[in-house]
């Protein structure tokens, strides 16, 4: 958790918003934007909607569900300041149902909502759009970007952000990197940074990745990244347990859902920690130290021999011993691989910056930035 300092009013007017052109105020009225800002919004339309729901009876995030999720970032957007929103348009009916709430609302309620840009670009339905909105969103000067999706929606985001923090939400299967929260908390602390009432410093987090180095390509993964013996991508969701190889955790917690619920119940690693874990699964002749039953998706329980574990630690790699098969990057195989490709994956500690929600709310208690 990010520690908050108490800083005696003298002062508050010296403190500026990273990347901001002037001081946070102590006390102003909520109703008062610090400057003109913008914020972008990206809902993954696929997210949620994998396979798994097949193979694992997971929920399903309906369309209607993350519009109304949106409405309710954008009327917390609105009550901090923020001016502009941008975001990613799509075919499955998200940017639609927006629009007609946005008409509606300016038509019927006296609560202040930002003006809503649905962004003019090309739709592929594929992660591409992701990339280039996010691209987009990054050179239109948005100040923070609110994500709807899984781990996979905000890897793809992490990997074109650069330094402008996101706001998480978990609408996705695996949801190990997001945060579970309600939207209308999410957006008051997106807000609340991109007005600048509350400096980066005091209210993100610069969260670990992996970096795996293939033949032709350099990925990133935000979570976990798995070796299969699975000789082809394919599906991409990974839910055999039977053919994992080695598995790579920036963090892992024991009580998430995912591939890294297993390390995290083999031996836990915090958000925070310079290190992580690197995992070794007892096949091909491996005899197992320990047997365990993890959440690898959501209501898909999978009992897997695990033969050694060594920490991870922070800058340093390690070379993928399995000789052929797929990598997975967060939960979706990516890569294939052969006996003649050398893998490499290291952990970074210098990954995307999130906005630590309970962070950046406990400091606005602590000035009365919500104050009216």
């Amino acid at each position: 958790m990010i520690s908050v300092p108490v800083v005696p009013p003298s002062r508050q007017a010296s403190e500026l918003h990273q990347g901001g052109s002037r001081p946070i105020p102590g006390s102003l009225p909520l109703s008062m934007p610090t400057h003109y800002a913008t914020v972008g919004i990206i809902a993954n339309p696929a997210s949620g909607r994998d396979i798994r729901r097949l193979t694992a009876k997971a929920s399903v995030f309906p369309t209607v569900e993350k519009a109304n999720m949106i409405q309710r970032v954008l009327g917390a957007l609105g009550a901090t300041g923020i001016d502009r929103v941008l975001m990613m348009p799509d075919m499955t009916g998200i940017a639609a149902a927006v629009k007609r709430a946005v008409a509606a609302h300016a038509a019927e309620s006296h609560i202040r909502w930002p003006e809503v840009e649905f962004m003019e670009m090309d739709i592929s339905e594929s992660v591409d759009d992701t990339f280039n909105a996010v691209e987009l969103m990054c050179r239109r000067g948005v100040a923070a970007i609110v994500v709807l999706g899984g781990d996979g929606t905000h890897r793809a985001v992490a990997m074109r952000c650069g330094e402008t923090p996101m706001a998480t939400l978990s609408t996705g299967t695996n949801n190990a990197f997001p945060d579970l929260r309600e939207a209308t908390t999410a957006g008051f602390a997106a807000g609340l940074v991109a007005s600048g009432r509350v400096a980066a410093c005091n209210a993100t987090r610069v969260n670990k990745r992996l970096l795996v180095e293939a033949p032709g390509r350099r990925e990133v993964a935000l979570v976990d990244v798995c070796v299969t013996r699975h000789l082809h991508v394919a599906s991409r969701a990974l839910w055999d347990a039977e053919s994992l190889d080695e598995l790579f955790v920036a963090f892992a917690e024991p009580d998430a859902v995912g591939l890294s619920s297993i390390a995290g119940l083999l031996h836990p690693v915090s958000r925070s920690a310079a290190h992580g874990l690197h995992v070794k699964f007892a096949n091909d002749g491996r005899e197992a130290i320990r047997h365990i039953t993890a959440p690898i998706a959501p209501g898909l329980l999978a009992s897997v021999g695990i033969a050694a574990f060594e920490v991870f630690p922070a800058e340093s790699s390690i070379s993928v011993a399995t000789g052929s098969g797929t990598i997975a990057l967060d939960g979706e195989r990516e890569i294939e691989f052969g006996p003649q490709d050398h893998i490499v994956v290291r952990l970074d500690l210098r990954g995307p910056r999130t906005i630590d929600v309970a962070a950046t709310m406990g400091f606005a208690a602590q000035r009365g930035l919500l104050d009216i």
